[in-house]
């Protein structure tokens, strides 16, 4: 979009945003005020009445979302739609939106929250949750200004009842089958998971984060039983995707593995590779025979019959590796324990409080992971793909950042669990948005109350960049902050480059500190009103057709609307040792080759540009404003600016912020133009050196015609190659008739050609057969004959020479038959067995 301001422009005075409708007419000042966080409000924001529908905040709020590109938009108990894709092309001349009626809603709404598949929009309030059926495309050409819209309670007899725990947090799953997964946590710690498609009323499934209290006089904290936020972990081979945390008002961490829906969809690469996670650990395991590897057998089997029956489940074909595609699972019932509650979280360092606040409640939790599925195979297996970033947001607004160095897995209650093993987070660094310093500022004077209380009011809440897994944004009862973590992941990807055996390397990149960049980019505190109105919403275009922006409103429905730009990964230094164009390399030992000697050159090119260069953060643009843009109703800019103290001060801490932001862009500035005219410097000596060379090469091949001649090396070689390919064909067509001789003369040059070696074989196999016989009846005669001579011994002498004259014409003609069947079978080339010897 052209200009910077347009989707404010295109956005201004829409009727979307107007605070009519449903909720009380609140244009006047005195009505606008009950939606400002102040010392007069504070109790609205923190009272929670079931009877009472209050437009005022109280805890989580998201009241706006994205569905492609139409925005949808809660106002007390009123839903409303409106397409910007229409705006943006302007397609409609008069701004205008539909309202999705749905009598069954009667509560205040609190939370929006779309499903995957973009169908189901599900909404809650302080008590009640619900789920309504989104209109389809094309309802902005539809005529009357309310569409209906089907809308269904969702476990009234948990959520709506006087009894009934508050909501504290709704989402959905994103491997529910048809999007239709919708977990509800509530403050006492049930966690609930309700199928659309099958059951609104009973859950599928219900986890427990805080049990039930074993004596009444135990000494517990109310705020470490009530539970505030919940996320899922991130992964690609490890538990991470099945396991669910949750964090407590106190700022205790649990979390509960595996964690499946009832009707999920999961991609079969990702069964497959925590299969492989979980062999691999068993096969560690079975070296060692101690104590500790016979409990961790146990558990090691708990989880390969879980991720066995996952398998089973699994449709055939379904190998690794193969292309993923997403099926149909069911939780593994082969496991009856129950899943393990782990935590609370051990976390080490303990974080660090902000100054001048004694502490506050936790409000939300997200995790980041790094590595998309989508991304290129060049950055596939980074070293932060492993890294799991947990963050957790407190009402002083304190962020805490933590490092998930060893991943939960799946546990169960069993008698080899043991009760005080906790689990770790490293904690990596704890943020200040610097809340608490802006409202001791605003209130200077001991007559004046101070303003520390209204952060009580005040609930942080991430979102996550859906572009860059590495930016969070947080918004809060006074502004919206960007969180940009990529300094820490740079410094915690060098430090895992880093060899293990250079110590002195890797301590010096851990201790270089890198922190995350910190941005305040909307502030909604008026230091003329000592009051702030809320963001109650924050949303960022996923869409093709819309503009990468950061959609932000406020509880007075008052939208602003920053255009973002899509960052820019630059190329990261190398080591010295392997990219240094200063040092010449003259003098580094030559590589020596056992056939060839390396020539003597020209010495090596050396380069200008010595390391790679980095723009300054304030040139790469990443379209977030160097200073937080302030966003107060448009009611009190009609009133008479008031010089106070206060504004006075806030007005001098701008203009240093202004001037030292000015002093360094002049320093980048000149950075940037000394670099640019480095870079043309060697750009003419490229230029220069391509030339020479090119002029090298022309002399070259110059000198190399006047002494190869006309008939160069070339001409020969190819010439010679056409011989040999001449002398190959001869050969060949020699060769193809030598064997077709060959066949005829062994197959015969027709059916019936008697002179082939085949039939000749056969004929001679023929000839054996009928010999064969007499020759074994004259062999049974002579065994007969010899019997009778052994009985016969006294045979006289006429008839013993007859015997013998005849048994010697027998053995002459036998010999002379073997003689020439032995012949024939060499001719033929063929073994033939021995004839049976007289006995």
């Amino acid at each position: 979009m052209d200009g910077e301001d347009d989707w404010n422009k295109l956005l201004k005075e829409h009727p979307i945003f107007s605070l009519s409708g449903s909720l009380v007419d609140l244009t006047s000042d005195s009505s606008s005020s009950n939606l400002e966080l102040s010392a007069s409000t504070l109790p609205k924001f923190l009272q929670t009445n079931l009877k009472h529908n209050d437009p005022t905040p109280s805890g989580r709020r998201q009241t706006m979302v994205l569905k492609d590109a139409d925005l949808v938009v809660s106002a007390g108990k009123e839903l409303r739609i409106a397409s910007l894709g229409d705006i943006k092309l302007g397609r409609s001349t008069r701004k205008s939106y539909k309202v999705l009626h749905t009598p069954t809603l009667s509560f205040e709404i609190h939370q929006i929250s779309l499903n995957p598949n973009g169908k189901l929009l599900a909404v809650a309030g302080a008590f009640q949750v619900a789920v309504v059926v989104l209109p389809r495309a094309g309802y902005s050409r539809l005529v009357p200004d309310s569409i209906e819209c089907k809308a269904v309670q969702i476990g009234q007899f948990y959520h709506g009842a006087e009894e009934s725990a508050p909501v504290a947090k709704i989402d959905w799953h994103p491997w529910g089958e048809a999007g239709s997964t919708l977990l509800v946590m509530t403050t006492d710690g049930k966690f609930r998971e309700y199928d659309i498609s099958l059951d609104t009323e009973e859950p599928q499934q219900m986890l427990t984060f805080v049990p039930a209290k074993k004596s009444s006089f135990a000494l517990e904290d109310e705020s470490e039983r009530e539970v505030t936020s919940f996320t899922f972990g991130k992964g690609k081979a490890d538990w991470g995707p099945l396991t669910v945390y949750a964090v407590m008002k106190s700022g205790d961490i649990y979390a509960i593995c595996p964690y499946l829906p009832q009707n999920a969809s999961i991609p079969t690469d990702y069964v497959h590779s925590l299969e492989c996670f979980i062999s691999a650990k068993q096969e560690f395991l079975s070296q060692g025979s101690t104590s500790a590897s016979n409990r961790l057998s146990t558990l090691y089997d708990y989880q390969s019959k879980y991720v066995n029956s996952l398998i089973k489940q699994l449709p055939p074909g379904s190998v690794f590796p193969a292309t993923t595609r997403f099926v149909s699972v069911h939780p593994p019932k082969t496991i009856s324990s129950p899943c393990l509650r782990q935590g609370p979280f051990l976390l080490q360092p303990a974080p660090r409080a902000i100054d001048g606040s004694d502490g506050g409640d936790a409000t939300d939790i997200t995790y980041l992971s790094f590595g998309n599925e989508d991304e290129d195979v060049e950055d596939a297996g980074r070293e932060t793909d492993h890294l799991g970033v947990l963050m957790v947001s407190y009402r002083d607004g304190k962020v805490d950042v933590f490092l998930d160095v060893e991943k939960v897995e799946g546990r169960w209650e069993n008698k080899y669990t043991r009760k005080n093993e906790f689990p770790m987070l490293a904690v990596y660094e704890s943020i200040d948005l610097g809340l608490v310093n802006q409202l001791t500022q605003s209130s200077p004077t001991p007559k004046e109350p101070s303003l520390l209380e209204l952060l009580q009011g005040n609930h942080p809440v991430f979102l996550p960049d859906p572009m860059h897994d590495d930016v969070v944004y947080i918004y809060h009862a006074f502004g919206v902050h960007a969180l940009d973590i990529s300094p820490v992941l740079n410094n915690l990807s060098q430090a895992l480059r880093a060899d293990d055996e250079d110590a002195d390397a890797l301590q010096s990149t851990l201790a270089q500190g890198a922190q995350t960049t910190v941005r305040p980019i909307l502030t909604t505190f008026s230091i003329e009103r000592k009051g702030s109105n809320p963001i109650t919403g924050v949303a960022v275009p996923n869409d093709v057709y819309l503009t990468y922006s950061l959609f932000m409103l406020t509880s007075t429905l008052r939208i602003t609307v920053l255009p973002l730009n899509l960052q820019v990964e630059y190329a990261k230094a190398q080591p010295k040792a392997t990219l240094n164009f200063n040092e010449s390399t003259a003098d580094a030992p030559k590589e020596q080759s056992e056939w060839l000697d390396p020539s003597e050159g020209p010495a090596p090119y050396v380069s200008l540009l010595g390391e790679l260069y980095t723009p300054h953060t304030l040139l790469r643009g990443s379209g977030l404003p160097p200073f937080p843009k302030l966003s107060l109703p448009s009611g009190s800019s009609s009133k008479e600016f008031m010089l106070t103290p206060d504004t006075l001060r806030y007005i001098g801490k701008i203009v240093e912020q202004i001037t030292g932001q000015i002093q360094e862009l002049h320093v980048a500035q000149r950075a940037a133009e000394a670099r640019v005219k480095l870079q043309q410097e060697e750009l003419n000596r490229q230029v220069a050196k391509c030339r020479e060379l090119e002029q090298t090469m022309e002399n070259l091949k110059q000198a190399a015609s006047h002494t190869v001649g006309p008939r160069s090396r070339s001409e020969r070689v190819e010439e010679t190659q056409k011989g040999l390919m001449k002398r190959s064909v001869k050969q060949e067509h020699k060769w193809f008739e030598e064997l077709k001789r060959m066949k005829d003369e062994i197959l015969g040059r027709g059916k019936y050609d008697e002179g082939a070696i085949i039939a000749r074989v056969k004929l001679l196999e023929r000839e054996y057969a009928r010999i064969m016989p007499p020759l074994k009846a004259l062999v049974e005669k002579e065994k007969v004959r010899q019997q009778k001579d052994d009985s016969n011994r006294n045979l006289g002498f006429s008839q013993a020479f007859e015997y013998g004259k005849r048994s010697s014409e027998d053995s002459k003609r036998i010999s002379k038959i073997e003689t020439e069947i032995v012949r024939l079978a060499e001719k033929l080339d063929l073994n033939l067995p021995r004839p049976p010897q007289n006995q």
